[in-house]
C-alpha cells in the first residue's frame, strides 16, 4: 500500500484505524453491476450503493467514527450537528447507538423525510432559514451554551476518515475482482466524502482518476480546482441535490483534494432527475438527487470512460416518496 504524503490531514492509516471503529456498525456495501448500465455507458461501470447504508446514506460512517472519537469525560454534554439531512441522521444514529444526546440544526426546507427520521433516531431537531440565518454559528452557540462537541458535516479528520472506509471497500472489492478502478466518480457538498474516498482509492490504486460530481452552478469545487484556491459556486436558485449545497468546498477537505483529484463534472437537474429514473426502472435501485449526480454525469456524457473501469458512489437514498415519484414519472 502507498501512503498518501505525509503534509495531508487525513492518511490511509487513519481510514484503516476508522474500519476498525466502524465495522461493527456499519453496512459494508457492495459493489453492483448491471449489464443495461455497462451498455449504455458503453464501458464496465461498479455502483458502490450507499443508500444501502445505516441512515440510507454514507454518512453514518463519518458520523460514527467522529462520535466514537469523543473522550467518555467529554460525551455527557452530547453533539451538536448541523445538516440538510444526511449527516443529521448519520449523527442521530450515532448518537443513539453510543448513548449521547443529539441536537441537529436543520434548514426549514429539508425534505420531510430527513428531518422526521432524524428525529426518529431521539435527535432534537432546530429549524433555521436557509437564507437569512446562518446554521454554524447557530449550532455552535447551542453546543457552547450545553457543553456539547460540534460535529462538522465534513471539515473534520474523524468525519473524513469514516467516509473514507468507503473508499476502501471500494479499493479492496476491486482488487479482489482483479481489476483496476480506472475512475471514481462520488459527489461533494463540503468534500468530505470525495477526499476521503481518494485518500482510499490512490493509497492502493495511484494511478486512479478520481472525479467529483456536482450540481450545474453547484460546482464550487470544480472552479475551485481550476483556480487552485477555494471558491463559492455562483448559484442563486435552489437546486433538487438538496444534499449539495454547501456554498463552497470545505478549507480541510479541499487541502487533500487539490491535490488528489483530477478534475470536476457536473449535471443539471433534469439530467439528474433522468439518472434517479434510470436507476429505479433499469436498475430498480432507490437513489436520491444528490447520490446520483455521479451517475448522470456518466449518463450525460461527461465522463470519458469508454475501454475503462469506472466506479460510481451512489451517496444516499433519502428522498421524499412525492418528489421521488415526480422523477420516475
Amino acid at each position: 500500500m502507498t501512503e498518501q504524503s505525509p503534509s495531508l490531514p487525513v492518511s490511509a492509516a487513519d481510514i484503516e484505524a476508522a474500519a476498525k471503529v466502524v465495522a461493527p456498525f456499519a453496512v459494508r456495501t457492495p459493489l453492483l453491476s448491471f449489464p443495461v448500465l455497462d451498455e449504455r455507458a458503453g464501458t464496465k461501470v461498479f455502483l458502490k450503493p450507499e443508500m444501502l447504508q445505516r441512515t440510507g446514506s454514507f454518512k453514518f460512517r463519518g458520523a460514527f467514527n467522529k462520535l466514537a472519537s469523543i473522550p467518555q469525560a467529554n460525551r455527557g454534554g452530547g453533539v451538536v450537528a448541523f445538516s440538510s439531512g444526511n449527516h443529521a441522521q448519520g449523527v442521530a444514529a450515532a448518537a443513539k447507538i453510543l448513548n449521547m444526546q443529539a441536537t441537529i440544526v436543520m434548514p426549514a426546507d429539508a425534505p420531510l423525510s430527513k428531518r422526521e427520521r432524524t428525529k426518529s433516531y431521539g435527535a432534537e431537531v432546530v429549524l433555521y432559514d436557509r437564507d437569512r440565518e446562518d446554521r454554524e454559528a447557530i449550532a455552535g452557540g447551542i453546543a457552547s451554551k450545553r457543553g456539547a462537541t460540534l460535529v462538522r458535516p465534513y471539515d473534520d479528520p474523524f468525519v473524513i476518515a469514516g467516509q473514507g472506509t468507503a473508499g476502501r471497500e471500494i479499493a479492496e472489492d476491486m482488487a479482489a475482482r482483479g481489476l483496476v478502478p480506472d475512475i471514481v466518480v462520488a459527489p461533494a457538498s463540503g468534500g468530505g466524502l470525495i477526499a476521503g474516498v481518494a485518500t482510499a482509492v490512490k493509497s492502493r490504486f495511484p494511478d486512479a482518476e478520481i472525479v467529483v460530481a456536482e450540481p450545474k452552478g453547484y460546482d464550487d469545487h470544480a472552479l475551485s480546482l481550476k483556480a487552485g484556491h477555494r471558491e463559492p459556486h455562483p448559484a442563486a436558485a435552489r437546486t433538487i441535490c438538496d444534499a449539495l449545497m454547501a456554498a463552497m468546498p470545505g478549507e480541510l477537505t479541499f487541502s487533500i483534494n487539490s491535490k488528489l483529484l483530477a478534475r470536476g463534472v457536473s449535471a443539471s437537474d433534469e439530467e439528474v432527475a433522468a439518472a434517479v429514473a434510470f436507476a429505479y426502472r433499469e436498475l430498480k435501485l432507490v437513489v436520491e438527487p444528490g447520490g446520483a449526480v455521479g451517475l448522470a454525469a456518466l449518463l450525460a456524457g461527461r465522463i470519458d470512460a469508454r475501454g475503462k473501469n469506472v466506479v460510481i458512489v451512489l451517496s444516499g437514498g433519502n428522498v421524499d416518496a412525492d418528489l421521488f415519484a415526480r422523477l420516475v414519472a
